[in-house]
């Protein structure tokens, strides 16, 4: 049985991501953040873990950033989600009355236009989840949700509305983490991702970057976190189009391939972490 961790309580998007994973015979353990479902991986609680990376209207989910410079994990699969919520509240409850809004910050930024117009006035409560957020509405701790349909059906709610979403193109990117090893084989389109510091010394990043640009290989993704140990050094997370292994269409196509270039970006830097290599996600309708 493959323990797979994730955020809870059961009803969350995560769950959901979790569930297409589709390990066979699988045990489902909620915990409260992705920090802790990455401690149950590294802690041997949990075989591996799903987490929520990269939202489409609210940028890098900086929670499961931070608590992958951490070693002990790899990410070995991803994938997405379109992302849209339904609004709840208790049975017989008015929408109109609503003087509270739960939800996880997050799904905040998605849903506060369609809630402003709604419930004007209405207070935003942040939850530590989406499911959450559907658990303290029916605790009396709040007046309305926004969360997964599901949510609704596991703690009796009385739905609303259904496909809310300001940006009715957001989407979520998921990834699977589990314990340090070998990564999946190249499939010709694959994603690598990486997480490095710098020397503090002028132009030391652009040198990094233009590691990837002499060698032909798109970097898709680059976000900067506080390292939270020294003021004003910065954690680098990169995502590059192609494999480590250098195989594939992906790799690269100028004089080398995205091994290459992470050899050489580790030189350059003053402290770097392989995070993984593994298949893209083909995008969900």
């Amino acid at each position: 049985m493959t323990r797979i961790a994730y955020l809870g309580p059961a009803g969350t998007f995560t769950e959901e991501a979790a569930r297409r994973f589709a390990l066979p015979g699988a045990e489902y353990v909620p915990v409260d953040s992705p920090a802790a479902a990455l401690a149950a991986v590294r802690g041997g609680s949990a075989d591996v873990a799903a987490v929520a990376i990269e939202n489409s209207v609210d940028g890098a989910v900086t929670s499961t950033s931070d608590a992958l410079v951490a070693p002990g994990a790899q990410i070995f699969a991803e994938t997405e989600l379109a992302i849209a919520f339904a609004v709840m509240t208790r049975r017989g409850f008015s929408l109109g009355d609503a003087t509270t809004l739960a939800t996880h910050p997050v799904a905040f930024q998605q849903v506060k236009g369609w809630m402003a117009e709604r419930t004007p006035g209405v207070r935003f409560v942040p939850a530590p989840s989406n499911a959450a957020a559907a658990q303290m509405v029916a605790a009396g701790e709040a007046d309305v949700a926004a969360a997964p349909l599901r949510a609704a059906e596991l703690f009796g709610l009385e739905v609303h509305a259904t496909g809310v979403a300001d940006v009715d193109t957001a989407r979520t990117r998921f990834v699977l983490v589990g314990p340090e090893g070998t990564p999946p084989a190249p499939t010709g389109d694959d994603r690598t991702s990486v997480v490095f510091q710098t020397p503090n010394e002028p132009g030391a990043l652009v040198a990094i970057l233009q590691e990837f640009a002499e060698r032909g290989v798109n970097m898709t993704r680059i976000e900067s976190r506080p390292t939270r140990r020294e003021p004003n050094t910065y954690n680098f997370f990169v995502d590059l189009a192609g494999h480590v292994s250098g195989a594939g269409p992906g790799a690269g196509t100028g004089t080398g391939s995205v091994a290459d270039a992470l050899d050489a970006v580790r030189g350059r830097a003053s402290w770097y972490r392989f995070l993984g290599s593994w298949p893209r996600a083909s995008r969900l309708d």
